[in-house]
């Protein structure tokens, strides 16, 4: 590829939320955003007019691989005692992109193959000296004592070099790796920030785009994670069984989620108004929407609607589990739509009573029959109909 084509990459590191941000400077370029939108953690400040992830060697580390004959990276206001250079023999370059290439044919995805490959490869470094076959259960200790403690890894980075060795000694097993019990550290777990079904609903009431609107409901009623969101076919909305089919979900699992009724007029007005032609919602030239765009639409949104709670796309599909947990539902149940292959996962709502899966009741439709009944029907709440600025937060949506 021609470095000429693309801008150069401008790298600074500067303090933003409290922490040190690693970011990513350039002159407007819809590849490079795409690359940089492949990376995990990584988010545009418009204050900043630049992207950014945490400023840390291995996320520097990532960022010059990733453009690594793309384009040029200017890393000049970088702090030098970041970066991080490996000595690598060829047999153990040879070794790394076997790997690299074994961790293709298992179809991981492109960011879990950049981060184990990354990985593998400070801990072959490490112990540069030592052949692969030589490598044993005190190697992988001291590399953890030595590595991990003096960069100030997080407890996220150790679980995923654990994750890559564990597959690293099954594609070579002729290591010295025998019966180690490698026990993930476990993470922190911090209750989801969650919102009442009324915030929910005064959120989409103050979303007068109709597109935009139709994103959050959807999010929301569906429990769909963003990325969910974005890859969503209009193929996969099964409109007489009121159900879509989330395809290839995190841990690449299909599943089916039940459509709310009361979604379907705001579906259907939203439909005839875009007309979107292969995704169910299109950014520029009908290609998949911007991630970010959703989270800032979502911003605005809540501040018209004056929740000052710092809330998420991520925070209205926390906010569906908990509703439905809420509303009687079975946790086994919703663990299935949303996606999680584990129970521990979904245990973070915690215990309620059962109900049986034809009887569940979407959380979005059990919020706005609230609401109709505190309005007596007087002024019946819906989605479909285009609205003015509000002079009361739960009139019509």
């Amino acid at each position: 590829m021609n470095l000429i084509q693309y801008p150069t990459i401008y790298l600074e590191q500067k303090t933003h939320k409290k922490e040190s941000q690693l970011l990513l400077k350039f002159s407007f370029d819809n590849t490079l955003i795409g690359l940089i939108k492949s990376l995990k953690g990584t988010h545009w400040s418009k204050t900043m007019n630049a992207w950014y992830l945490k400023n840390s060697e291995e996320n520097l580390s990532l960022v010059l691989g990733l453009f690594k004959g793309v384009t040029k990276v200017d890393t000049s206001k970088v702090v030098k005692k970041t970066r991080f250079k490996r000595n690598l023999t060829p047999v153990q370059k040879k070794t790394l992109n076997d790997f690299y290439l074994f961790l293709k044919g298992k179809r991981y995805s492109q960011s879990t193959i950049q981060t184990y490959t990354f990985f593998i490869a400070d801990f072959i470094n490490f112990h540069t000296d030592t052949p692969p076959e030589e490598l044993t259960n005190r190697a992988v200790e001291l590399f953890i004592e030595t590595v991990f403690m003096e960069r100030k890894y997080s407890v996220s980075s150790q679980r995923q070099f654990i994750s890559a060795l564990k597959i690293f000694t099954s594609f070579h097993p002729q290591t010295k790796i025998n019966n180690l019990t490698l026990d993930r550290p476990k993470k922190s777990r911090i209750l989801p920030n969650v919102l009442a079904q009324e915030e929910v609903i005064r959120i989409i009431q103050y979303t007068q785009n109709i597109k935009h609107r139709a994103i959050l409901t959807l999010i929301y009623s569906c429990g769909l994670r963003i990325g969910e969101l974005i890859s969503l076919k209009l193929v996969d909305l099964h409109i007489e069984r009121k159900q879509l089919i989330v395809k290839k979900g995190k841990g690449r699992k299909d599943r089916f989620v039940s459509l709310a009724e009361s979604f379907l007029p705001l579906l259907s007005n939203y439909y005839y108004s875009y007309k979107p032609t292969i995704y169910f919602v299109e950014g520029k030239n009908g290609g998949k929407y911007s991630a970010e765009s959703i989270r800032s639409f979502l911003r605005k949104s809540c501040k018209k609607a004056g929740i000052k709670k710092l809330v998420t796309p991520h925070t209205l599909r926390h906010s569906y589990a908990t509703h439905l947990l809420e509303n009687g539902v079975d946790l086994r149940y919703i663990q299935s739509l949303l996606g999680h292959s584990k129970p521990e996962t979904t245990m973070i709502y915690t215990h309620i009573q059962r109900k049986d899966l034809m009887e569940i009741q979407n959380p979005l439709d059990v919020a706005l029959q609230k609401l109709n009944k505190i309005n007596n029907n007087k002024q019946k709440v819906v989605l479909s109909r285009n609205i003015q600025p509000l002079t009361h937060p739960f009139v019509d949506i």
